[in-house]
């Protein structure tokens, strides 16, 4: 959906069956390192970075136990991730996510399944790259009228949308670290307003 709109996103491509054609056929196309991740992982579960043609098939037949189809991505490294947040197709908050001490993720995560994060807080809007903020805006309101956190990298070709998640996190001391309070406000007069459209278009019918 975002390459057909023109969304700059990293090279992906689906994979079903973790055999040696269908490895030829992505190496073809982009080098290693590469990042092998499950499409509904979260908070870095499921999402691996591979070195190798002998760790990407490990890897790919680990997850494909788990999931009926992986993704396939470049690996693009950054300092830090973009996290657009997007509401009623308007930015209302754009945080950075810095990369765990030492990893190349936000999360880092033991053998337990434990995560260490890294640290994040919000910027100001205008400080915000404004072509990053337009690829966000343009990729949120694709999928719908929603809140939407936008994960992005600002590479040297440009801004780069990973991934739209569609039950973003707002946390207390990173993405209110701007607006504080008023960025909760801003989402619970979100759902007031729609909660008022439809008692209006419904009278009588409970809330």
């Amino acid at each position: 959906l975002l390459r057909l709109h023109g969304v700059p996103t990293p090279r992906t491509f689906t994979l079903q069956h973790a055999d040696a054609q269908a490895l030829a056929a992505i190496e073809a196309q982009i080098d290693y390192p590469m990042v092998v991740k499950i499409p509904d992982g979260a908070f870095s579960r499921g999402v691996m970075k591979v070195k190798d043609a002998a760790e990407f098939t490990r890897v790919a037949e680990e997850l494909l136990q788990q999931s009926a189809l992986i993704l396939v991505q470049e690996y693009m490294f950054t300092e830090f991730d973009w996290r657009i947040g997007v509401l009623n197709r308007q930015v209302i908050f754009a945080s950075k996510y810095w990369m765990s001490k030492g990893h190349w993720q936000v999360a880092k995560r033991d053998a337990n399944g434990k995560a260490e994060f890294g640290m994040a807080s919000a910027v100001p809007l205008d400080e915000a790259p404004a072509d990053l903020l337009a690829h966000a805006l343009h990729a949120a309101n694709l999928i719908g009228d929603g809140l939407y956190g936008v994960d992005m990298k600002m590479t040297s070709r440009g801004p780069v949308v990973i991934e739209v998640n569609d039950n973003p996190n707002i946390d207390a001391g990173a993405e209110d670290s701007v607006l504080g309070d008023e960025l909760y406000r801003i989402v619970l007069r979100e759902f007031v307003r729609r909660l008022d459209l439809l008692h209006r278009a419904a009278p009588g019918a409970p809330c």
